[in-house]
C-alpha cells in the first residue's frame, strides 16, 4: 500500500480529509474526514475522488427538506409518486449504507448534477411519459441516470434491460431469452432447459416443436 494517494488535507466537496483510519475495504484506504456541518464520518478514498461522496449526508437531507417545502411536492400532505423515485434513485447512487448502493454507486453509476434538484427530476418525469406503476431504467445498464440514459419502464421491460440477462443472437435478431420465449410461445424454463442442461445448439433449441403431452380419449 506505499503507493497509497495521501489525501490528508484535501476538500471534497463539504467533506475535509483528516486522518487515514488505518481500515480498508476492498482494498482501499478509509479516511476519516470533517463534514462543513460539523459531523465527521469515515468514507472510502474512492467514494471521495469519484465524487460520490461530497458530505456526511447533511446535502441530501437538506435537498430533501428543500424539495418538500419549496419545490411545492409536498400538496396537501401527499408527496408527489416520482419523489420518491428520486429519493430512492440517489440514495442507491450516494449512500454508501444503502443496500443497494454497491450495485449501483459502488459500481461508478452516478446521477447527473441536474438531477440533483428534485424538482428538475420531476420535471423531466412529467415530461418524458411518465405515469404511475412506472420505473426509471436506464438505457445502458453501465451508464449515469442523465436524460439522455434514461426511460420509463414497466417492470417487465425493466427485468428484460437487467445487466446479467442471456441474449441469444439466431438468423440475425437478438433478443434475450425470455423474449425469446415469448415469441415462440414456448415456456422460458423450457428454453433454458435446453440450452443448458441438455446443451441443444441455439437453432435446434429455438426451432425444434414442444411436445405436447397426449391424454386418453
Amino acid at each position: 500500500m506505499s503507493n497509497v494517494r495521501d489525501l490528508k488535507g484535501q476538500r471534497f466537496g463539504r467533506l475535509v480529509v483528516l486522518y487515514d483510519t488505518g481500515e480498508r475495504k476492498d482494498r482501499h484506504v478509509v479516511w476519516h474526514c470533517r463534514c462543513d456541518c460539523g459531523s465527521e464520518v469515515n468514507v472510502r478514498g474512492n467514494s471521495l475522488t469519484s465524487g460520490n461522496t461530497t458530505s456526511c449526508g447533511c446535502y441530501n437531507r437538506e435537498r430533501t427538506a428543500e424539495a418538500h417545502t419549496v419545490h411545492g411536492m409536498n400538496r396537501q400532505g401527499k408527496i408527489h409518486p416520482v419523489y420518491h423515485i428520486w429519493s430512492t434513485m440517489i440514495q442507491r447512487c450516494e449512500n454508501p449504507n444503502d443496500s443497494k448502493y454497491k450495485d449501483y454507486g459502488g459500481r461508478g453509476i452516478r446521477v447527473c448534477e441536474e438531477w440533483h434538484d428534485a424538482k428538475v427530476f420531476i420535471e423531466w418525469a412529467l415530461a418524458n411519459n411518465w405515469e404511475k406503476g412506472l420505473s426509471i431504467d436506464r438505457i445502458d445498464n453501465n451508464g449515469n441516470y442523465e436524460p439522455g440514459n434514461c426511460r420509463w419502464a414497466t417492470r417487465k421491460e425493466q427485468q428484460r434491460n437487467r445487466r446479467n440477462n442471456r441474449f441469444i443472437t439466431f438468423n440475425g435478431k437478438t433478443q434475450t431469452t425470455a423474449e425469446w420465449a415469448e415469441e415462440l410461445n414456448i415456456l422460458v424454463q423450457t428454453l433454458y432447459a435446453r440450452i443448458d442442461a441438455l446443451h441443444w445448439p441455439i437453432e435446434r433449441a429455438l426451432t425444434e416443436p414442444v411436445r405436447r403431452p397426449k391424454y386418453a380419449s
